[in-house]
């Protein structure tokens, strides 16, 4: 595939190279009508409010018809937030997204007064439901979640009042995805090859990994340039956003904005502290790391822009599209037929949305729902990390096809702190792959600086986020206010605290906090971090063909959230209540510190 100076329109792009949304809706047409229908349907929910005491057969009918409503209503949330993704600058997929989070606030609204009316019923006549009724038996798990957060659900009243208001208090997240996908306008840079490029959000992650440092510098400094003239604004919807995550919190009777979050999935707030903890007491590594990379090229300074080309210079591997799906084959031969089965429907059934093209959503996601494709949004370009980036989301939508095709609708999703792990086994096994198919010492040494550049990525760069995040959720509980000065310079703290001596204090990088998604997602970001470590744990698990780790982690794929997410895990082999997993994957990244170090020794000598 080759590489465009300027973007291709929506209506250019080939094809075979974009998603297929027909399979969920034929036409916007067909959308509409479902659109009208369910909502008509909305009101349906209301009919049972009060009933639940009234037996256990009325108690299943308000379930169903609950689930029954949510299930629709995603697939039409889903079809309109994959349309307005391809081409956010697109009015009539705007409005069809906002539409369609309207219509998910109108069915939370109504079905709002379920889990306190469930969780308000005697313990003894909930017990009885379950021997009236065996198909109740079903939804006991989903039952037990609901009673298990008692202390922390709120009258009927008050949980309608809140999920009607959701619209309104989730904008700010609303107002930074719009302006930063479809309003920011960025300027014109040179590339390599001295000539004009576009930057843009998936640009600028290519021209950083550029062998040129005037190209990185130059791309680093109007990237932030944009970002600083925002700040304020930037700021705003940052602090709206953790104040709605601390109001949540506190009117439902939880201690802290983590705890709410945490509790979701009945994770202890300990797993965040202890991941915190263990990277911070790990940081020595990657100093050694930045260390390494100043030496290995060679510059008298090394800036936040040069952490992400080549450690070795030129890129010694680059995969086209094409490739990369040989390679996506090869390197995840090990999960076995089953698995190799789901990516041939991936590649073959036009799941995945592959080209950059104006108005495109940046970054790469998985996304869908029980009923639709699990959907990739890529924006290619030819570059080992891509590859990488393929087999994580791929990881994602694999994760998605058997959950959805091994348990009903109601245990058919997974929680995101499950979701990280079946994505960077995928990379961890792919890293493994290359290493032991690469024989040129430089190729060698350019797989294990991407693999440790993930690892800083993934682990140690998620993990400063999440501790600026849970800083902004504390001072925000505090009364301190989020101004943009306080904001950059505590993050411009924080990033020297991970980088180290070895970099340089660029002015720019205060800015980055302003241009993070993933702070809008509430405690998301540590999930990065756990998800790889444990990763690394199962990847090896499968790779020495250990007894059963194959089939438990194809288990662990299929469970959805029949279980806990934790137990879950301790199943498939790997206990994340204990910090042993942690430091087995900083071992492993030393290791291969170690290994480079050699490497890198051998090809100057």
């Amino acid at each position: 595939m080759s590489e465009a100076n300027t973007l291709p329109n929506r209506e250019d792009v080939p094809v075979h190279l974009s998603w297929d949304l027909s399979v969920i809706y034929e036409s916007d047409e067909k959308w509409e009508e479902d659109y009208q229908s369910t909502k008509d349907q909305v009101e349906t929910i209301k009919e049972f409010q009060g009933k639940l005491d009234q037996g256990a057969d009325t108690f299943l009918d308000a379930l169903e018809t609950m689930l029954g409503l949510s299930r629709k209503v995603s697939s039409i949330y889903v079809y309109a937030h994959l349309k307005n993704d391809q081409d956010t600058a697109n009015s009539t997929y705007q409005a069809m997204n906002d539409r369609a989070r309207f219509l998910a606030s109108l069915s939370q609204e109504a079905s709002s007064w379920f889990e306190p009316e469930v969780i308000g019923l005697p313990e003894d006549k909930l017990l009885s439901y379950f021997d009236e009724n065996e198909k109740l038996n079903d939804y006991k798990h989903y039952i037990n979640q609901m009673t298990a957060n008692k202390a922390h659900v709120l009258s009927a009243e008050m949980e309608a009042l809140l999920a009607g208001a959701s619209d309104i208090l989730s904008s700010s997240s609303q107002t930074f995805s719009v302006l930063n996908n479809a309003d920011l306008t960025f300027p014109k840079v040179k590339g390599e090859d001295g000539k004009d490029v576009q930057l843009s959000h998936g640009m600028y992650g290519q021209l950083l990994e550029s062998t040129d440092q005037s190209v990185r510098e130059e791309a680093f400094k109007k990237m932030y340039e944009v970002y600083a003239s925002f700040k304020n604004t930037f700021a705003s919807t940052l602090s709206s956003n953790v104040k709605n995550h601390n109001y949540q919190a506190k009117v439902h009777n939880f201690k802290s904005a983590r705890e709410s979050a945490l509790s979701n999935n009945h994770i202890s707030e300990a797993v965040h502290d202890t991941l915190i903890e263990v990277v911070n007491e790990h940081l020595p590594l990657l100093h050694r790391y930045m260390e390494l990379r100043k030496k290995s090229l060679k510059l008298n300074e090394l800036h936040m822009y040069d952490l992400y080309t080549p450690i070795t210079g030129e890129a010694s591997l680059k995969y086209s599209y094409d490739e990369a799906k040989d390679k996506t084959y090869e390197g995840l031969a090990s999960l076995g037929d089953e698995y190799k089965a789901v990516l041939d429907k991936a590649f073959n059934d036009r799941w995945i949305d592959v080209v950059e093209n104006k108005g495109k959503r940046s970054g790469a996601y998985s996304s869908g729902t029980y009923d639709t494709n699990p959907y990739i949004l890529l924006n290619w370009h030819d570059s080992l990390n891509h590859l990488y980036t393929l087999v994580h989301e791929l990881g994602h939508s694999a994760h998605s096809y058997f959950t959805r095709n091994s348990q009903p609708y109601v245990y058919g999703n997974y929680s995101i702190f499950l979701a990280e792990i079946a994505s960077t086994t995928n990379e961890n096994l792919l890293t493994d792959y290359l290493l032991e198919t690469t024989t040129d010492p430089k190729a060698r040494a350019y797989v294990l600086s991407h693999y440790l550049d993930g690892f800083k990525g993934t682990v140690f760069r998620q993990t400063q986020f999440a501790e600026f995040e849970h800083f902004m959720h504390e001072e925000a509980a505090k009364g301190v206010p989020l101004t943009a000065d306080y904001l950059s310079e505590n993050y411009r703290n924080l990033n020297s605290k991970y980088y180290g001596e070895a970099v340089e204090k660029d002015e720019e990088i205060q800015y980055e906090w302003a241009r993070i998604p993933h702070f809008y997602y509430n405690y998301y970001v540590y999930q990065y971090s756990t998800g790889f470590c444990a990763a690394t744990a199962l990847a090896d698990k499968i790779l020495k063909e250990e007894d059963g780790a194959l089939d438990n982690y194809l288990s662990y794929l299929k469970a959805g959230s029949s279980d806990y997410p934790i137990e879950v895990m301790k199943k498939a082999g790997v206990d994340m209540t204990d910090k042993d997993y942690l430091v087995r994957a900083m071992a492993v990244f030393e290791e291969r510190l170690n290994e480079l170090e050699k490497a890198l020794e051998a090809i100057e000598n």
